[in-house]
């Protein structure tokens, strides 16, 4: 868990440390990083949470009658970037560094806000603990990185999974990426090359939900800083490379009961208890609830699709190498699910939101997720399939939002404020796309029609 800090200690350091500017980090309704940067002049006030902005201005904040809004900084999250974030592309000194604090949004009078997604974790987290339990999670994020171009296609190296031999400019970023990680305390477990050229991915240490939700909202930020101040472009788009594998967000979950691995019984089939059991039929059971969450973009769904390794059919499984959830061996009674749908565009506070409001629903209702699947799925039958009750995951996000819809567990776990403005924002970015005519359309068909 993050270190308890104090108002006083924090302006301290903030003088010690010749710092100039204080960035109050949030995220909005769809994921993407936002910050309120304070002056010298008023970290006090920022550390006491009387930071005020216009929440009329964000994706699914406020009403426009209902303007101001309040940010509420996590003193645990206090972090000093050794660079300034955004200083490349700003004109600032590269050398200038910024402090940042990890807010929830409030209302002007103090209450907690209900389109804020740190606090629906927040939310959700108090119904665990309620239940018995507190959360693990660690994450394995995927990205890309590209050299700059219009839209930048050309990856920075030509390395494929775990390549050690240098391959041009993305394993010097990925050095670098790590050394600003660690100087933030934020020290991943490991870093690698992945499938694809230009993919690479980070290893986050296990963390309590929130703490883990932070980090990895934090990662985005590092990343793609880094990456630019080298010359290069980070993203973490799903998939931005057709016929390559895209970017996951497995999800590596545990549950706690009075400090123990509720997951974890000696002598069961995989050590796996009940109770882990039980989660991962939750998991699996909404999965197809939750995908619109974990995976929200148009671009999401071009990952889920066979030969990849990305998931495309509700399974779990202890060896096969694309299931939706897995369960890896277990070391030393380290008994986790690893959740391999969500992809690394997800707002990493609802993410966790809907996997963990299933999981838990699982327990409740002991949904028994069936025997594993170890077999390849690709080659089943009709009948086989029908067996093992293997269901497909959405095709696209129209689909997804289908799915949610009906869903009442997942509805009910974002709230109806964070859904409903949600949904519509979806609704609208499929109406965007399907109303655009692709370069792919053009080749297929002009000279034939």
């Amino acid at each position: 868990m993050p270190e308890s800090r104090s108002q006083e200690n924090i302006l301290e350091e903030l003088r010690r440390e010749g710092i100039r500017s204080l960035l109050l980090q949030f995220t909005d309704l769809l994921g993407v990083n936002k910050a309120v940067e304070v002056p010298s002049a008023h970290f006090a006030r920022a550390l006491a949470g009387q930071t005020i902005f216009d929440g009329s201005a964000l994706e699914g904040f406020a009403r426009t009658e209902e303007a101001d809004a309040l940010l509420a900084p996590d003193l645990a999250t206090f972090r000093v970037f050794s660079w300034g974030p955004g200083s490349a592309d700003a004109g600032r000194d590269p050398t200038e560094r910024v402090a940042r604090l990890v807010c929830d949004i409030r209302y002007p009078d103090g209450r907690p806000f209900e389109g804020c997604p740190r606090t629906s974790l927040k939310r959700q987290l108090d119904l665990a603990r309620k239940a018995g339990y507190t959360t693990q999670i660690s994450f394995e994020v995927e990205f890309f990185i590209f050299e700059p171009g219009a839209p930048p296609t050309t990856t920075a190296d030509t390395g494929s999974y775990f390549d050690l031999q240098p391959m041009d400019r993305g394993e010097r970023v990925r050095r670098a990426i790590t050394a600003a990680l660690e100087d933030m305390q934020l020290a991943p477990e490991s870093l690698h090359h992945e499938v694809a050229p230009g993919q690479h991915e980070i290893d986050l240490a296990p963390a309590d939900a929130l703490a883990a939700a932070d980090d990895l909202a934090t990662v985005r930020i590092v990343v793609r800083n880094v990456a630019l101040r080298h010359g290069l472009v980070a993203t973490f788009m799903p998939k931005p490379l057709f016929g390559w594998s895209g970017s996951g967000l497995h999800t590596h979950q545990t549950l706690l009961a009075n400090g123990k691995n509720a997951f974890h019984e000696p002598g069961a089939p995989l050590e796996l208890s009940a109770v882990g059991r039980w989660y991962i039929g939750g998991l699996l059971r909404h999965s197809r609830g939750y995908c619109a969450v974990t995976n929200p973009l148009v671009n999401s769904y071009k990952r889920l699709v066979g030969g990849f390794e990305a998931p495309v059919n509700v399974t779990w499984s202890t060896q096969n190498v694309s299931p939706l959830v897995r369960v890896p061996t277990a070391r030393e009674g380290a008994v986790r699910c690893e959740n391999r749908l969500p992809d690394p565009a997800a707002n990493p506070y609802l993410a966790l939101v809907v996997q963990l409001a299933a999981g838990l629903d699982g327990i409740r209702e002991r949904t028994d997720p069936g025997d594993p699947v170890n077999k390849n799925i690709a080659r089943m039958s009709f009948r086989e399939r029908r067996k093992y009750r293997i269901d497909d995951l959405p095709r696209d996000l129209h689909e997804a939002l289908d799915y949610l819809e009906k869903d009442r567990v997942i509805r009910d776990a974002l709230g109806e404020h964070i859904y409903e403005r949600y949904v519509d924002a979806k609704r609208e970015e499929w109406e965007e796309y399907i109303g655009r005519v692709s370069p792919w359309e053009v080749e297929r068909y002009m000279g034939h029609y």
